[in-house]
């Protein structure tokens, strides 16, 4: 993947706007039922999306052509969806969904016996929602994303005046967030990073994934190995009737030898056991991984 990507995710901060207007003046059902426009629009006309969600499908989980084709347009409208709820609940409706917790006693740990902790994310289900979450521990989360990304949560999260568990620290081309980052791991606090995606800079891993090899950024690895907090895959999964499901792998710790060479192996087979945990989640929803770019060097 690597290359085609430039850390940004689909959608404008206008088209933002118009969906915040609709959920604070005409209600969720009004900006779902916009959706169904938007989500086709971005099948039928982004087009290196749209090639990369295909592929996913048709290669990698072995959809028949109808299928893939059809999954394509859901797969968006998911991701829309999403995008709705959170911006409903970050607006103060959260009451309007229900929420459910699979080892909550992970973040509890990580937050109540400070031990401070790295959650390994991907672009699946949704991250924000989960960082929402955490208020129910009394925690504050810290997201790692690009300036792309933070630039547009930003302007999101400016419409309104509630209190959230969210801090964002944005990747600087200078590496100046490196600094925020050691801060918050130093004084064992949690911080969420994607694993499923990197910029050319990056150090990688590779890995066979969905039945091919591809890569992936290594850095969350080696902070949690240097630092000595323990890592987990998390992230909320939306269900039927505005239902999220909070999910978090048990946590696991990684050893820093001082031989390279040993923590090499050792980041690359605890980096498995995240691999693992993405795949499966990807079996079980399908259409909440939104990966659209180019994941592996074949497609």
């Amino acid at each position: 993947m690597p290359k085609q990507w430039d850390g940004k995710t689909k959608g404008s901060l206008t088209g933002y706007k118009i969906f915040i207007f609709l959920i604070k003046n005409l209600g969720l059902r009004s900006a779902y039922f916009l959706l169904l426009f938007v989500s086709l629009w971005f099948s039928l006309f982004s087009r290196k999306g749209s090639k990369a969600q295909y592929f996913f499908f048709r290669k990698r989980l072995h959809y028949n052509f109808v299928k893939s084709f059809f999954y394509v347009w859901r797969n968006n409208f998911v991701f829309g969806m999403i995008l709705i709820d959170k911006t409903a609940i970050l607006s103060g409706l959260k009451h309007k969904f229900s929420f459910e917790h699979t080892n909550a006693e992970v973040i509890q740990n990580m937050i109540k016996n400070k031990t401070g902790g790295i959650l390994i994310n991907a672009h699946i289900g949704s991250w924000e929602v989960a960082g929402q979450l955490l208020e129910r521990y009394g925690g504050k989360i810290s997201i790692v994303m690009v300036d792309e990304e933070h630039e547009k949560i930003k302007d999101v999260l400016s419409k309104f005046e509630t209190e959230n568990a969210i801090e964002i620290i944005p990747l600087k081309p200078d590496g100046s967030h490196m600094k925020k980052i050691a801060e918050v791991l130093t004084n064992k606090g949690i911080i969420v990073m994607h694993g499923d995606r990197y910029t050319e800079e990056s150090s990688t891993i590779v890995h066979e994934f969905l039945g091919k090899v591809a890569k992936f950024p290594s850095g969350p690895y080696h902070l949690a190995a240097k630092y000595g907090v323990p890592i987990s895959f998390a992230t909320a999964f939306r269900e039927r009737n505005k239902h999220y499901q909070f999910y978090a792998m048990l946590p696991v710790y990684i050893e820093y030898p001082g031989d390279i060479k040993k923590r090499k192996e050792e980041i690359f087979n605890k980096s498995k056991l995240y691999i693992n945990e993405l795949e499966k989640s990807i079996k079980k929803y399908p259409l909440q991984w939104f990966n659209y770019y180019p994941f592996w060097e074949e497609a």
